[in-house]
């Protein structure tokens, strides 16, 4: 089976179980550079491994994290004495000392205590309200900082580091239009912005703007684009992809989502990856059950 690389911030909807699929379904011919508008967790980019890449989103506090860990001031080393030193805080204090840390870092903004609570909030959520203030409240796990879970943090870190080191990859924060508009014809896109009509922890909750804008940024771009919505749930369907995305191609396949402020957000949902190209799925050790479709859903 091939290595899923786990970037060190978790944030909801991340894409680690559908790298596989998303790898699949990549043109066939070389791109030049992946852009990525809506960068979140960048789990994608980082499977994929790019050689020149740009890593976006209108969150700061993601690119700050990974610009710090481009300069050298988040290390393994550093993040591991970070969160033992705070770890045993938290372990004496509990939700005390996570109400500090969580007040220290809406004033301060420093990376390395947006990984502490991001690690040690409730279900491992990033929500900000609409000022950026970060408000998950704690996850009530006050021995969460073991020696194990820490190294496997630290892990994460040097993994994603040796990639950021290895290859050419710009960390940038701003609107996602912006972003398109930066690729060239040999550049690939690939989109993951938050999904249309369905509950969504953010800051900037999506909207029928949002979607439309994106849809004509796209369409205006030369490059080669994928992006990644939901298809359908057991109770309902997305219908734009039969109205804003039907002049494109659609590959579908079933995923579960962990992540979640509701246990009844956490079902399984049919995922879809539209694209503005068609290619052959690739053979690889990982086989997702997919179907192509050419959005014939039923209303």
């Amino acid at each position: 089976m091939n290595k899923i690389y786990v970037p060190p911030l978790k944030i909801q909807g991340k894409k680690t179980q559908l790298v596989p699929f998303i790898k699949q379904h990549l043109p066939n011919e070389p791109f030049t550079t992946w852009i990525e508008p809506f960068m979140g967790s960048g789990v994608v980019g980082f499977n994929v491994q790019p050689k020149k890449a740009i890593f976006a989103d209108s969150n700061p506090h993601i690119i700050n994290f990974y610009q710090a860990m481009q300069r050298k001031e988040i290390t393994p080393l550093v993040a591991r004495q970070y969160l033992q030193e705070q770890g045993k805080i938290l372990a004496e204090k509990g939700q005390v000392h996570y109400n500090e840390i969580r007040e220290r870092f809406n004033h301060q903004h420093q990376p390395l205590d947006f990984l502490f609570l991001n690690r040690s909030c409730f279900n491992g959520m990033i929500r900000f309200n609409r000022n950026l203030r970060f408000n998950v409240p704690y996850g009530h796990k006050p021995e969460r900082f073991a020696p194990a879970y820490i190294t496997k943090i630290a892990n994460q870190i040097k993994q994603i580091a040796f990639l950021i080191d290895t290859n050419e990859w710009e960390f940038v924060c701003q609107p996602f239009d912006l972003s398109i508009q930066m690729a060239q014809p040999n550049d690939l896109i690939y989109c993951d912005p938050p999904y249309i009509g369905r509950h969504v922890d953010y800051y900037d909750s999506w909207s029928e703007t949002e979607e439309l804008l994106l849809a004509q940024k796209l369409q205006e771009s030369k490059a080669k684009f994928m992006v990644s919505t939901w298809h359908s749930t057991s109770y309902r369907q997305n219908t734009y992809l039969q109205t804003t995305w039907q002049q494109y191609n659609v590959v579908t396949t079933s995923h579960f989502y962990h992540l979640g402020a509701k246990e009844t957000n956490r079902n399984a949902v049919t995922e879809a990856l539209i694209t503005n190209y068609v290619e052959p799925p690739k053979n690889t050790q990982i086989t997702p059950k997919t179907t192509l479709q050419q959005l014939a859903l039923p209303l």
